[in-house]
C-alpha cells in the first residue's frame, strides 16, 4: 500500500526525506521535477561519503549530452561531492544491451538498493517503462534496453522487479499536467505503468496542484 504525501514544496519534501531516511545507497531519476528534487537536495549539503549513486533509468546518450540523466544528476546534485561510487548506467557497456546487462548483472550481486527515485510522465509511465511496452512484461532481469518510435532515444532502464527489490521506492510529482496521471496511478489503473510499481515500501510526495481535481 503505498503513502501519498500532499506537501507544498516536492523538491523541499524530496530533500528532507533522504536527509532523514539517509540511504547508503540510491538510484537517481532524470526530468524537470527530479532536476528540482536534486537542487534541494545538494542545497542541504548531505554527506555523500558512504552513498552509493545508481541510476533507475538513462538514454542512450554520452554523459555530456544535454538528455542525460547521469548528466544531469553530476551538474546538478553531485558536482563537487564524493559518494562512495557512482555507478554509470549510460557507460556500463559499450552497446546498450551491453550496459543493461552489464548493469543487471551488478544489481543482482549488489542487493536491494535503499532508495529508488521515480518520477511520473504525463502518460503514466515511470523509468523508461511507457504504456504498451514490452519492457513492462519482463520478469527475469532487472535492467533491460528498451525503446520504440515514439522517443528520441534508445533507453535503458530498471524493470518492475528491480524496483520491487528496493527497501523504499520515492514518487516526486508535481504540477497539473501530472493530475490526471496521479489519479490513475493511485486509483490501480493497470494501464499506467507507474501503477504497477511494488516496494517495499513506496511514497508519493505530490503537491496540491497534482492532487487536487
Amino acid at each position: 500500500m503505498a503513502t501519498v504525501c500532499e506537501v507544498g514544496s516536492v523538491p523541499e519534501a524530496f530533500a528532507d526525506l533522504v536527509v532523514q531516511r539517509a540511504p547508503r545507497s540510491i538510484a537517481l531519476s532524470g526530468g524537470g521535477t527530479a532536476t528540482d528534487c536534486y537542487r534541494a537536495l545538494r542545497a542541504r549539503t548531505p554527506d555523500w561519503s558512504g552513498v552509493e549513486v545508481f541510476f533507475g533509468d538513462e538514454r542512450s546518450v554520452p554523459v555530456d549530452h544535454p538528455d542525460s540523466n547521469e548528466g544531469m544528476a553530476r551538474r546538478v546534485l553531485l558536482e563537487g561531492a564524493i559518494p562512495a561510487a557512482i555507478h554509470s548506467l549510460a557507460t556500463a557497456g559499450t552497446t546498450p544491451e551491453a550496459a543493461a546487462l552489464a548493469y543487471d548483472g551488478l544489481l543482482c550481486g549488489y542487493g536491494p538498493l535503499d532508495l529508488v527515485h521515480l518520477g511520473l510522465g504525463p502518460d503514466g509511465h515511470t523509468a523508461s517503462l511507457f504504456p504498451g511496452s514490452p519492457a513492462l512484461e519482463v520478469s527475469d532481469r532487472l535492467v533491460i534496453a528498451t525503446g520504440d518510435d515514439l522517443h528520441r532515444h534508445p533507453r535503458l532502464t530498471f524493470t518492475f522487479p528491480a524496483i520491487a527489490s528496493a527497501r523504499l521506492v520515492v514518487f516526486t510529482v508535481a504540477g497539473t499536467e501530472k493530475r490526471d496521471a496521479l489519479a490513475g496511478v493511485l486509483a490501480g489503473d493497470v494501464a499506467l505503468p507507474a501503477a504497477r510499481v511494488r516496494a517495499g515500501e513506496v511514497v508519493f510526495l505530490a503537491d496540491a496542484a497534482a492532487l487536487r481535481a
